[in-house]
């Protein structure tokens, strides 16, 4: 029985190491599946299991979980930047400036207000109080990077001179779970405030979609007069046009068929036409006369399929998908779409990147042609691009190493392992294509990264913080973290939601998706879809999700370099 004893009891052994991480990480994720209420901490629970462990003593040597949780947050925070990169740029797009501005105003006084508490109610006197209250701040907004890039950062910047390194993760242990419950809870406050009445913001969402179709469709039936497309293929006609314009029927020979991109025009073919109306005047110009005579072709209607196409046609890159005209040209409707793991709703201005997937509906020849469109080659996208994955996070680590000096700061800047992999995430993740990299990385991929990443992370720093925990909470100041985290939670949601509401007269289910995007916080998310039928709360939380991501990680570091040296 010795060897099970040691198996436990050695530190050192790399097979103690993994049990431990094992244990920790396995409780955590089960401990995660348990909802009160409806609501579940999830992941975060390792962190808790791994508190735990660390009370009781079951431990590894620091210089190992130091690495270990450093590796994971890399991880952790270069898969966001690949996930939300393709999206950071366009949601300073028309439309989403103010939300985004909105959110910015939310994450910078959660930073004021965490300031107020800190002068209010701790001693300022006490060196280890401020980077205590910066880990309760993001254990109320809950934003683990947030935490990952202030350990980080503290790291670098405490002095020996200050005592023992705060594990700041207790901080953040305090306030998380009131922090999941006062989102949502300020969230509902917001309606009671505004005296706003749900069913009344449902009819507007619906009158609002109905101001604003697509563009309206026209069919026409051409007959082909023009010598320069004899023995063009509809693909080089499509291209020349330049516009979005389907050729659904061909009457050729005295047969008719369904056109590809490959089929051959010549002089005297018969096409149907589907086009945006704005268009028709320059397409029957370019192609012949219209005809009189109704298209003859007797065909049942096709019923209705909904299919699941991928985005793999590098032309598709930047296309957004109000100007692609699926409704009024192609026949079809976009009802969802999804990036990296995201449900995104099927805005006009959303653009298109290689890896997105789409739900269509429509006939099924329509649909088969969005398919050729978009590419719907799954087969380009199986490989994992792990080389752009561990480049990008060779050239974050070096950026992030850059110091950049200025005066009054202790230590020069630098935006170390959790702000250089994730600046360098974003760019590529929106440019890397033009440098000829392949940036795409299946759903499951990223998030099986990510989530090692963060999993990772957690089950360190909670082993790490385990051994002081109990103090800190008890006999310490757990529970003042507990109160000023539930304050930094609500009052920048109630402020925000308030003027975004009075102010700015945005919906307030929008509010609520820009709120959850604010904290990226999902269980505030998935409470918002299940009071909505529409999709206006999955519009404010991705248009706000990458930059809230980007600012909480960016903050964090700031303002440990800055005040806590």
């Amino acid at each position: 029985m010795d060897w099970i004893i040691n198996l436990f009891t050695n530190t050192e052994s790399i097979a103690h190491i993994a049990l431990l991480y094992a244990i920790v990480i396995a409780v955590g994720i089960l401990l995660g599946k348990i909802k009160i209420g409806g609501i579940s901490l999830g992941v975060t629970w390792v962190l808790f299991a791994g508190i735990l462990a660390g009370h009781i003593g079951f431990t590894a040597p620091k210089d190992t979980m130091t690495f270990i949780q450093d590796f994971g947050l890399i991880l952790f925070v270069f898969c966001i930047g690949l996930q939300v990169g393709p999206g950071f740029f366009e949601s300073f797009k028309k439309g989403g400036v103010t939300l985004n501005l909105l959110s910015t105003t939310a994450i910078l006084l959660n930073v004021a207000v965490m300031f107020a508490c800190y002068y209010l109610f701790f001693d300022t006197n006490d060196k280890t109080n401020l980077p205590m209250m910066v880990g309760t701040l993001y254990g109320a907004v809950t934003n683990t990077p947030g935490l990952g890039a202030a350990n980080e950062a503290l790291s670098s910047v405490w002095q020996n001179g200050f005592g023992e390194l705060p594990q700041i993760a207790s901080g953040y242990a305090c306030a998380y779970p009131l922090g999941v419950v006062g989102i949502i809870g300020a969230t509902i406050a917001i309606r009671f405030l505004t005296r706003t009445k749900l069913e009344e913001e449902e009819q507007k969402l619906e009158a609002e979609e109905a101001e604003n179709p697509q563009a309206k469709p026209h069919q026409m039936h051409l007959k082909v007069n023009n010598a320069y497309l004899s023995g063009r293929t509809v693909a080089e006609i499509s291209d020349f046009l330049n516009r979005d314009v389907v050729f659904s029927r061909l009457f050729k020979n005295g047969e008719y068929s369904i056109p590809n991109s490959r089929t051959v025009f010549d002089m005297g073919d018969e096409v149907l036409v589907a086009c945006a109306e704005a268009d028709a005047p320059a397409i029957q110009a370019f192609i012949g006369p219209e005809l009189e005579t109704e298209w003859e072709e007797n065909e049942s209607k096709q019923p209705l399929v909904s299919r699941r196409i991928v985005v793999t046609n590098p032309s598709m890159n930047g296309k957004t998908l109000g100007k692609m005209h699926f409704s009024s040209v192609y026949g079809v409707t976009v009802t969802r779409l999804s990036r990296q793991g995201m449900d995104l709703f099927a805005s006009r201005n959303y653009r298109f990147q290689v890896g997105d997937k789409i739900l269509v509906v429509g006939p099924e020849d329509n649909v088969n042609r969005i398919a050729e469109l978009m590419g719907n080659s799954v087969k380009r996208l199986d490989a994992p691009n792990v080389a752009t994955i561990f480049i990008g996070i060779f050239i974050g680590i070096i950026f992030g190493s850059i110091p950049f000096a200025i005066p009054g700061m202790p230590v020069p800047l630098k935006l170390g392992i959790a702000g250089g992999p994730l600046i360098i995430a974003i760019l590529i993740g929106r440019f890397g294509h033009r440098m000829k990299l392949n940036t795409y990385t299946t759903t499951s991929a990223n998030m099986m990264l990510r989530e090692i990443g963060l999993v990772l992370f957690l089950a360190s720093v909670g082993i790490k913080a385990g051994a002081n925990f109990w103090n800190t909470v008890i006999e310490g100041d757990g529970l003042f973290y507990v109160l000023t985290g539930f304050i930094i939670t609500i009052i920048p949601i109630l402020i925000v939601g308030t003027i975004a509401r009075m102010k700015y007269k945005f919906n307030y289910f929008t509010i609520m998706g820009m709120l959850a995007g604010t904290y990226t916080d999902p269980p505030a998310l998935a409470y918002a879809n299940s009071v909505c039928s529409r999709e206006a709360p999955a519009i404010g939380y991705s248009t706000v999700y990458p930059l809230s991501m980007f600012l909480r990680i960016f903050t964090a570091q700031l303002v440990v370099l800055f005040f806590c040296g």
